[in-house]
């Protein structure tokens, strides 16, 4: 790794190492300040409890996907596929639900939770496909979920002709996709667990060690005896998993299987994810850095919504402050080895 850094002539300063060390500690919490301060002063409504309350809905669907991307990103790799598996994961759940609330309309829980338990399938199968690309077949990242994604993209096209699928449980769709339970968005209530399972997973457990081993050096993690196979497709099951559990999540809120859902997921769940510390080399993130890139996002978003800013440079500022991310993360690089 260092060689091919110092082959493409680059030379770390001091400048170098400074900025890392200001990006690890602190710089992004400041920038996240600046962004608050600044939106609220061009919309007085940017910290409402309305608004507030809007961003953490908005705010856990990515939250989830970008937590699985964290986890591939840390074993080196990445996964494109993941606005795909949620669009893939809309259509057949919700098609489950309608099918089942057809056919037991006594039992409107039995439809969400065969919906929850399609969700649950589509998400694994599409993580396993990935994972076994990857980890035994041998074929890079990049170009495994790159296909997965135009894969998971036309199977979605196929089973709704590329029509919405509506009229889903009303429990489904008003308790989960809209319901309070004390003033807390019960999306957000469904998606803790699954949040701290995560944290627990890289922060508590040998799997979170053995991952970090893995992006770091996988030959190195061979010779300590890590099944890198294992993990590797362990890491893109829980990805896919929990990206469609957001999916599922996201179908409750918007009232209906959507073909065309989850677009922005890609960009915005690796966009938080490396400007939360997450580095594309592999091996580095923490659970904590992620959830503050996340923040940074929706808090992007959100304020640049109601300054009425249009998508179209929404995307443009975005990629910018990708970019912004992936230098940062080369002085990060430069920082750790002085």
């Amino acid at each position: 790794m260092t060689t091919l850094r110092s082959q493409a002539g680059f030379k770390p300063t001091r400048g170098a190492h400074a900025a890392g060390k200001m990006f690890r500690f602190g710089a992004l919490p400041i920038i996240l300040l600046i962004c608050i301060i600044l939106f609220q002063f061009g919309n007085p409504r940017f910290l409402s409890l309305a608004n507030t309350t809007n961003m953490v809905q908005q705010g856990v669907f990515l939250m989830l996907i970008a937590f699985g991307q964290m986890l591939v990103l840390i074993a080196g790799g990445f996964d494109l596929s993941v606005g795909s598996v949620v669009a893939l994961t809309s259509v057949v759940s919700a098609k489950a639900m309608v099918a089942i609330s057809l056919a037991f309309p006594e039992a409107p829980y039995l439809a969400t939770a065969a919906g929850f338990a399609t969700m649950l399938f589509v998400g694994f199968l599409a993580g396993l496909i990935n994972g076994l690309g990857v980890a035994v077949l041998k074929v890079n990242a990049f170009i495994v979920t790159l296909a997965t994604t135009s894969v998971y993209k036309g199977l979605t096209l196929v089973i709704s002709d590329g029509l919405e699928v509506s009229d889903l449980p009303h429990d489904f769709v008003y308790g989960i996709g809209s319901g309070f339970m004390s003033g807390v968005p019960i999306s957000v209530l469904f998606a803790l667990p699954a949040l701290a399972m995560i944290y627990v997973l890289v922060h508590r457990m040998k799997f979170g060690r053995y991952v970090y081993a893995i992006g770091s050096n996988i030959k190195s993690a061979v010779v300590a005896g890590v099944d890198t196979n294992r993990y590797l497709i362990l890491c893109y099951v829980i990805c896919a998993t929990i990206t469609a559990f957001s999916g599922w999540l996201l179908t409750a809120r918007v009232s209906s299987g959507e073909p065309l859902l989850g677009g922005e997921f890609p960009l915005d769940s690796i966009a938080a994810a490396v400007i939360g510390g997450c580095s594309l080399r592999g091996g580095e993130g923490t659970v904590f850095g992620v959830f503050m890139g996340v923040v940074f996002v929706t808090v992007l978003g959100n304020g640049m919504d109601l300054l009425r800013i249009g998508s179209n440079y929404q995307m443009i500022v975005l990629g910018v402050v990708l970019v912004g991310a992936v230098l940062l993360d080369r002085y990060r690089a430069a920082g750790a080895r002085h």
